[in-house]
């Protein structure tokens, strides 16, 4: 402007403004590029979405909808080739899904008549008709993109303390700047011109645009990494401090192993074994506990056509199995030993039913180690994690299971309350993670520093977790932390070399040796460094 006033040549910068500005823009517009390719995983997710859904109409005619005008309990027709339009119940058909989307596994899965499906699945081969069990926010897809982006947005500890660096930051320079200008100007000597221009390049050389970039890139993209691995994180906090868990803390059944039980023994104590049989099935039908799903597909066939009396309650005590009371007065009581012990001495079995104090049955089941339950274990013990095992089973059978894992530390025949207690002490000691599936766990994910929960898991305990494992896989779980040891490392270097770039810069555009032209490019390329450092997240490799 001075020298525009004074029509003096010399102190004409219309172009180094020009550059400043250009080159500002080009670092903003390589920022928005990059932190979209971070978003890349929900865009994804989000094109999954149907637009349409056929719906079959009382005449029985099929008619297309747009998405939004379907609601719970319509019937839908699904077909080759299609997408899922929503969550529900095959009532007929059956077919082999794509569910890669959601899981992470290319291997398709068989679907038929009872079984859910879920929205924006593929069909690849077959058809079936579904009844709609959820709509908009409530499905599963909508539920994953709403927690990756929570996740993405919710700052972390470290972003926390950048921004209040940043907060700090900013003034201090705005003084180095003035002082620049005052000692080059009053002590230095500089001519007014140079000295306010080595100001200005203060100024802009210092723009702490990277130290705000430095975490949520790297989160973004750690986030949208484990997303596409099938594994969802409920909020960007979450990654930090997984990565510095020093406790694992693991559930038996359904976590350690398959929860897909089948019935080893039973032993009857009346001479109505199948009407026993059928009120096991029809009481355990009440239940979401894996020994309890099992149980009813096992014994689906062999009580199809008995009666049994209609159940006027039917609770489930946590940790303990069932209290139920029928039309005709019997109360019921189906479980563990510690909810029978008042009727019966005999303490070697999985289950027992009584009715009126009168031992009907014993029950013993049988369970299969979970694929890769082993390795995972070794992995943490290796990396010099404490590994635990905290169990509502027998003591005898989380002992048998502890020492075919290489476990020292266990504990059996936990109540939930119990559970809890123990998590307290773990926690308090060093941050836990607690791995498990069941209603019963809900409590103790809530409390660990972490909650990990598989998919099959009860829906209390996947909302009680702060990490879901989509595919069912525990292997998942040693990605989980790696990826979070990955993205903490990213931001580490982010922050440095953010950090030693201002350190070095401001020094030298103090002294003259940096005008604002090149200052804006450094400053634009500084940005695009840790970027980029962010964006390698995506193909750093997992040990």
């Amino acid at each position: 402007m001075i020298g525009t006033i004074q029509n003096n040549h010399n102190y004409i910068f219309y172009e180094t403004a020009a550059t400043i500005i250009t080159l500002v823009l080009v670092g903003n517009w390589l920022e928005r590029r990059a932190v979209a390719q971070t978003t890349s995983a929900i865009d994804e997710l989000s094109k999954l979405q149907s637009e349409k859904a056929r719906r079959i109409m009382p005449s029985g005619a099929i008619v297309t909808f747009d998405l939004k005008e379907i609601k719970v309990g319509d019937t839908l027709q699904v077909n080759e080739g299609e997408a899922v339009p929503l969550d529900g119940i095959i009532l007929e058909g059956i077919a082999y899904l794509d569910e890669s989307m959601l899981t992470g596994e290319s291997e398709l899965v068989t679907k038929q008549k009872g079984d859910t499906v879920v929205g924006a699945s593929v069909v690849k081969q077959g058809n079936f008709v579904m009844n709609v069990t959820a709509v908009g926010r409530q499905t599963v897809l909508q539920s994953i993109i709403d927690l990756v982006k929570n996740a993405q947005q919710e700052k972390p500890d470290i972003q926390r303390l950048a921004d209040k660096i940043s907060a700090i930051f900013v003034p201090v320079v705005v003084s180095i700047s003035l002082l620049t200008f005052g000692v080059a100007y009053f002590i230095v000597g500089l001519a007014f011109q140079q000295a306010l221009m080595n100001s200005i390049a203060v100024l802009v050389i210092s723009c702490p645009c990277a130290m705000g970039l430095a975490t949520p890139t790297a989160v973004m993209v750690g986030v949208g990494r484990m997303a596409r691995n099938g594994i969802l994180v409920r909020g960007g906090q979450t990654l930090e401090t997984f990565a510095g868990i020093q406790n694992f803390v693991f559930d038996k059944t359904g976590t350690l192993t398959t929860g897909k039980f089948q019935i080893k023994s039973i032993q009857h104590f009346t001479n109505q074994p199948t009407q026993t049989l059928a009120i096991i099935h029809a009481l355990e039908q009440k239940s979401a506990h894996p020994i309890a799903q099992s149980l009813v597909s096992a014994l689906e066939d062999q009580v199809a056509n008995i009666a049994v009396p209609s159940f006027l309650s039917i609770t489930e005590i946590k940790g303990e199995g069932l209290k139920a009371e029928d039309t005709l007065g019997n109360r019921y009581l189906l479980g563990a030993y510690r909810l029978v012990r008042e009727y019966t001495l005999d303490a070697e079995h999985q289950l027992y039913l009584v009715r009126n104090e009168e031992l009907l049955a014993t029950l013993d089941m049988a369970d299969e180690m979970r694929v890769g339950a082993k390795e995972v274990i070794q992995f943490f013990q290796k990396a010099q994690k404490n590994v635990m095992l905290l169990s509502g089973d027998r003591q005898a059978k989380v002992q048998e299971m502890a020492q075919a894992l290489g476990i020292s530390s266990f504990e059996g025949e936990q109540l939930p309350e119990q559970k809890l207690k123990q998590l307290e002490k773990y926690v308090q000691a060093s941050p836990t993670a607690m791995i498990g599936d069941g209603i019963n766990d809900a409590p103790a994910l809530a409390k660990a520093t972490i909650g990990v929960s598989l998919s099959q898991a009860s829906k209390v305990a996947i909302q009680a977790a702060q990490i879901v494992l989509l595919n069912g896989k525990l292997s998942s779980l040693v990605n989980a932390y790696q990826i979070s040891k990955l993205t903490l490392k990213t931001i580490h270097q982010n922050l440095f070399w953010a950090f030693a770039y201002n350190i070095v810069a401001i020094p030298i555009a103090a002294m003259g040796m940096l005008n604002p032209m090149w200052g804006a490019l450094f400053m634009a390329f500084s940005d695009v460094v840790v970027i980029g450092n962010s964006i390698r997240l995506n193909w750093k490799r997992i040990r």
